[in-house]
C-alpha cells in the first residue's frame, strides 16, 4: 500500500511524526497536500515563538505528502536541501495550516515548495523551496 493510501485509510496514524507533533492531513493528491496543526508550549523557544524547526518539519512533512501522491508504489524519496524563510512567529494555541505543492519533476529530481500560514489567515509565517532524489522505481 502507497504512502497516500495509507494517510487515506488511517489518516495521521499513518505516520508516526504526525501523531507525536499533532499534525493532521487537510489534502492531499496530484502533487499537492495540506496539512494541519496546533502549537503547543512545548513547542515554543526560549523567548516563546514557535521554534523554527517545527515550522520546517511541518512544511517538510506537506512536501513529501504532495510529492509521494505522484509516485509509483516502487518509488521513495529522499531530501537532497532545503531552505527555510521566517517571516513572523507565533505563540501556543496557534491553528496553522502548511500547504505545499510539486514546481519542477525531472527523471530523478523533484522540487517542491511549501508555505506554513495561520488556518485563518493568507499571512505566510513561513516558506520552504527543497529538492528531492527520487529513489527506486521507473518514472510515471
Amino acid at each position: 500500500m502507497s504512502y497516500p493510501e495509507e494517510m487515506r485509510k488511517k489518516g495521521k496514524d499513518a505516520n508516526p511524526f504526525f501523531c507525536l507533533m499533532g499534525i493532521e492531513p487537510v489534502s492531499f493528491g496530484d502533487g499537492k497536500a495540506a496539512l494541519s496543526m496546533t502549537t503547543r508550549p512545548d513547542m515554543l523557544n526560549g523567548v516563546g515563538w514557535l521554534q523554527g524547526g517545527i515550522y520546517f518539519a511541518l512544511i517538510d512533512e506537506s512536501m513529501a505528502l504532495a510529492i509521494c501522491t505522484v509516485l509509483d508504489d516502487d518509488q521513495g524519496i529522499a531530501t537532497i536541501s532545503a531552505t527555510t524563510d521566517y517571516y513572523k512567529g507565533v505563540g501556543a494555541g496557534a491553528d496553522l495550516i502548511a500547504e505545499a505543492h510539486i514546481v519542477k519533476r525531472g527523471h530523478k529530481i523533484i522540487f517542491a515548495e511549501g508555505i506554513a500560514r495561520l488556518k485563518d489567515s493568507e499571512t505566510i509565517l513561513a516558506k520552504t523551496t527543497a529538492s528531492f532524489l527520487i529513489t527506486g522505481g521507473s518514472r510515471k
